[in-house]
């Protein structure tokens, strides 16, 4: 989303959200930004941005500066040919939805992929575990650098990456130091990324090495959240990671095919449209 296309509504959080990560775009490509250059890119007041700057440095984002703020870490989003080509405003809703789906003190992973990224920050930013008393709120655990690295800046949320050899297409860790590590920890809830999930296939996924690393996290975790836009629906994909009923429930948008949703539904997953 481009800055002039940035929410210009002052009052919910939906929109506060979107100007926050325009915000983060913006500081990530120019390094530094002045409440006047916000103003002007997201056409709403100096009041407002003044309000936006300050969440963004409480949540150890930026560093204020006179008139402005500065970035504190690099861009946080996977590279642009690993983003997703649909609708952005869908997979906001999806993310917004799942995160509600995290209790405070949770154990919560995340794969990678762009839904996955999007939910996290979405998590971390809720205003009830950013200001509830237990330290930390929930925990982290990811096979992602990306997530990782927004992440560990929060000072409620206890951020555990997961070892591994890095792939550059997906910020992902794969191989056997991700496993050893992974397969001495038990997961709370695991938001699970996927490029395909159908009744008869279950999940899946391109890439293989990624698709071992997926699937043992189902099998750690107590609850499998799935998070896939409506176009993954009824599809296959290359490398499976588990079936259907490893997952508990699924987040999608409210395009979803209504037979697929149906068959999902019949073989036990909560399907949610957002």
């Amino acid at each position: 989303m481009s800055p002039a296309g940035a929410a210009t509504g002052q009052g919910d959080a939906p929109d506060r959200a979107q100007r926050l990560q325009v915000l983060l775009d913006i500081l990530a490509a120019r390094g530094r930004l002045t409440v006047a250059e916000a103003t002007r890119s997201l056409k709403v007041s100096e009041a407002t941005v003044r309000r936006d700057f300050t969440i963004l440095a409480e949540q150890q984002l930026v560093t204020r500066t006179h008139g402005g703020i500065v970035a504190t870490s690099v861009a946080y989003d996977l590279p642009v040919r690993y983003r997703g080509r649909g609708d952005n405003g869908a997979k906001e809703r999806i993310a917004t939805l799942a995160s509600e789906l995290v209790a405070l003190g949770d154990v919560v992973a995340f794969n990678g992929g762009s839904t996955t990224s999007a939910t996290a920050r979405r998590l971390a930013a809720r205003v009830d575990l950013a200001q509830a008393t237990q330290r930390p709120a929930f925990t982290v655990v990811t096979n992602a650098l990306n997530i990782a690295t927004e992440m560990v800046l929060r000072q409620h949320v206890r951020t555990v990456i997961l070892g591994g050899v890095a792939l550059p297409q997906s910020y992902e860790l794969t191989g056997p130091l991700t496993t050893m590590v992974l397969q001495e920890l038990w997961l709370d809830v695991l938001i699970l990324g996927v490029d395909a999930f159908s009744p008869d296939g279950g999940t899946s996924c391109h890439d293989e090495a990624e698709a071992g690393v997926n699937a043992l996290m189902v099998r750690r975790a107590r609850r499998v959240v799935a998070v896939a836009g409506s176009e993954k629906l009824g599809r296959h994909s290359f490398a499976r990671i588990c079936d259907v009923d490893a997952v508990h429930t699924l987040v999608t948008d409210e395009d979803a095919n209504d037979q697929v949703v149906g068959e999902l539904r019949a073989a036990g997953v909560t399907v949610l449209l957002a």
